[in-house]
């Protein structure tokens, strides 16, 4: 836990862990009750991801995510999190039609969502575009590897082992003015090389743990969603199996009329 007046992560804060040393940790994050709990530990970002397709929303995959949807959630989160730094995910289409139309919506999710930096997936081809929004004053961070919206070219969920692409990606991020860069699922031998290489902070999941740091969706963390387990996902907690034995009692006890008992009641 953190004390209630600790200092805000900042951009440049998550740029220099990387010369210090200091591994980096960010989880997902949707509503505001759960970003005051989160903001309570000592995460350093809370990331606003499309994932919220499927564990909000309950699709198969994050493509009919909408920036609407994102903003309202960033929106949410910002209203819980005063210390954590906060990034929202560019949807699809949002950003992959031209550089233009990508900095406004990357504006919307600064400036109506409240969030302090934009992600969105894709190296080589995505470079321009990054340009585009940091010579904007919004700060990005990548994603490379195995890219969700890209599911339909890559035929699913799957481990990406084209290295040299993948080396040359991550690359062109960095020298595109990304301020940190995703690894997702990819061999964790490559992983480390492209850390060694970076002058920017990698942030790993199922990429092995040679990254700068890692992220996890949070309903993976605490055991609260169930339709996809990744093998790079450590379940922290088991909250699914906790709710449902809560709201169980609950039922019951409402049932069996021993609540609400003579404590709960207004005389």
């Amino acid at each position: 836990m953190v004390a209630p007046d600790a200092k805000p992560v900042t951009v440049p804060d998550f740029q220099a862990a990387k010369s210090r040393g200091s591994r980096l940790t960010m989880v997902t994050c949707y509503d505001y009750a759960t970003s005051r709990l989160l903001d309570a530990t000592s995460v350093d970002a809370l990331l606003v991801g499309d994932s919220l397709g499927m564990v909000i929303q309950g699709h198969p995959n994050s493509l009919s995510v909408t920036l609407d949807d994102v903003v309202y959630h960033t929106r949410c989160v910002a209203r819980g999190a005063a210390r954590a730094l906060i990034v929202a995910d560019m949807p699809f289409l949002t950003y992959q039609i031209n550089a233009d139309e990508a900095l406004r919506h990357a504006g919307r999710l600064i400036q109506e969502g409240g969030a302090h930096a934009v992600k969105l997936e894709g190296g080589r081809r995505m470079a321009a575009t990054i340009e585009r929004i940091v010579a904007a004053d919004i700060p990005v961070m990548g994603h490379v590897g195995l890219t969700p919206q890209s599911i339909r070219r890559l035929g699913g969920f799957r481990v990406q082992r084209d290295e040299a692409a993948i080396f040359e990606d991550a690359r062109a991020v960095a020298d595109a003015g990304a301020f940190a860069v995703v690894l997702e699922c990819i061999p964790a031998g490559l992983a480390r090389r492209i850390t060694e290489s970076l002058p920017i902070p990698t942030i790993g999941i199922g990429a092995g743990a040679g990254c700068d740091g890692q992220v996890l969706v949070l309903h993976d963390l605490l055991g609260m969603f169930d339709d996809l387990q990744p093998r790079f996902v450590k379940r922290y907690a088991e909250l699914g199996q906790t709710l449902r034995a809560a709201v169980q009692q609950y039922c019951e006890e409402v049932r069996a009329g021993k609540f609400p008992g003579p404590e709960h009641e207004f005389r």
